[in-house]
């Protein structure tokens, strides 16, 4: 399975990616905004993508917008310290799958992420 994790923090990145490849999963592509990451999604085709809402250039409920307006179907979990309700629905009604809290523990996001994929295998 190929993961597109999109944070403009290292340290969070590396994180997310030693909880992937516990997982199993070590096809991973980065990059450190969403303007970055809408350049170089469609070349890489991740079957996931885990984003940072908070990022210089273009955060992360843009790039949702403008990928699902492309008519994208790929799973979203957005991985964010915004914890507010209203910030929740906002990015539910953009597009995004599912919602991880930072700080996360390894099995937060685990339980996520394969809650995620299994929901959106059954939708397919």
């Amino acid at each position: 399975m190929r993961i597109f994790i999109v944070d403009d923090s290292k340290t969070m990145r590396n994180i997310q990616k030693s909880t992937l490849a516990t997982l199993g999963h070590t096809d991973v592509e980065e990059a450190g905004d969403g303007q970055d990451a809408l350049s170089r999604v469609d070349a890489f085709n991740p079957d996931l993508i885990l984003l940072d809402w908070n990022m210089p250039v273009m955060d992360g409920i843009t790039f949702v917008k403008q990928y699902r307006a492309k008519g994208r179907k790929v799973p979203i979990i957005m991985v964010t310290t915004e914890a507010e309700k209203s910030r929740v629905v906002e990015a539910i009604k953009a597009g995004v799958n599912n919602y991880v809290i930072k700080p996360f523990t390894p099995e937060a996001l685990s339980q996520k992420v394969n809650e995620t994929l299994a929901r959106c295998a059954k939708a397919a």
